[in-house]
């Protein structure tokens, strides 16, 4: 199987790749710039595999040339929250109109299956089971659920969007979300670090949102979903007392307001349904790891 990985650059599309990878896959990453150092970094000896593939994904041409000769497509390009707030028209363009894009180039294709990245951002910060998103974000990403639907109602495409929410682990280092991998780097370097927000919200090892998306590529499925993620609700004082008992005298603490995104989630039995056994990475194995990453040297960026 030929894998085409939209925003195969940043930090989830490395972790999809060691997985494909190792799995002997073929991948080929799109993106503005080649950039292979996420992948370089967490699948060593293999990333030279990829592929790399240069262009916009708002560009209906670019992202249609990128789909030529590939057999799947986990669509995860997308600019995150800050960008969308300060650019709001370019965040749909690259947030929505990239996604129809993606969904154009596999119906032009002949592909019956769609796998994106949608967002917890869906949800407002009080109400985990009806979308009310206070973010561009999270509206662009609502929106592509819903045009997802669309796809399926009018052309048989079938999809999976995974929204998970404070995805972190090894290269995760952009976002305004990144504060618990930020911390864990820190902590590996000696340095201080303020998690830039308070509150409790979920934390997703990114290697099980990659398992996630491998079991979906696997498997064989009807109809337009979405799946929320939501990991391990922490309350981020104890994410910092976790951080601080895997490096000792890390300087990390926590301030500003919580994420807006909501903390409780309902249990969706459609998703261990359809794909049974996704790992679910104990908080401290997940933070362990990260920690380890950074105290080994790699540079993610």
């Amino acid at each position: 199987m030929r894998v085409l990985i939209t925003g195969g650059s940043g930090f989830l599309g490395a972790w999809i790749m060691k997985r494909l990878l190792a799995r002997g896959m073929d991948c080929v990453a799109f993106d503005l710039r080649a950039n292979a150092r996420i992948v370089e970094a967490l699948a060593p000896g293999r990333a030279a595999l990829v592929q790399w593939r240069t262009g916009d994904i708002a560009s209906a041409d670019d992202t249609a040339r990128a789909l030529e000769g590939c057999d799947a497509v986990v669509h995860l390009a997308g600019i995150l929250t800050p960008d969308c707030a300060a650019n709001p028209v370019r965040g749909a363009q690259i947030n929505l109109i990239g996604t129809l894009n993606v969904f154009e180039a596999a119906h032009a294709a002949g592909m019956r299956r769609v796998l994106y990245a949608s967002s917890a951002g869906v949800f407002g910060p009080d109400d985990g089971a009806t979308p009310l998103p206070q973010t561009h974000y999270g509206t662009f990403k609502l929106a592509c659920e819903g045009s997802a639907r669309a796809y399926w109602h009018d052309h048989g495409i079938a999809s999976i969007g995974f929204r998970p929410l404070v995805v972190y682990g090894a290269g995760r280092e952009t976002g305004s979300s990144a504060g618990p991998s930020l911390a864990c780097r820190a902590a590996a370097r000696g340095e201080r670090y303020t998690i830039p927000f308070s509150g409790q919200t979920g934390l997703v090892f990114a290697d099980d949102v990659a398992a996630a998306y491998e079991a979906a590529l696997l498997s064989e499925f009807d109809g337009a979903h979405a799946f929320t993620l939501a990991g391990e609700m922490t309350p981020v004082g104890v994410l910092v007392d976790k951080i601080t008992a895997i490096a000792p005298g890390a300087q990390i603490d926590a301030s500003g307001p919580p994420l807006p995104i909501a903390t409780v989630f309902p249990h969706d039995p459609a998703l261990a349904h359809l794909l049974p056994d996704l790992p679910q990475t104990p908080l401290d194995d997940g933070l362990r790891q990260t920690v380890a990453f950074y105290r080994h040297g790699h540079q993610a960026s």
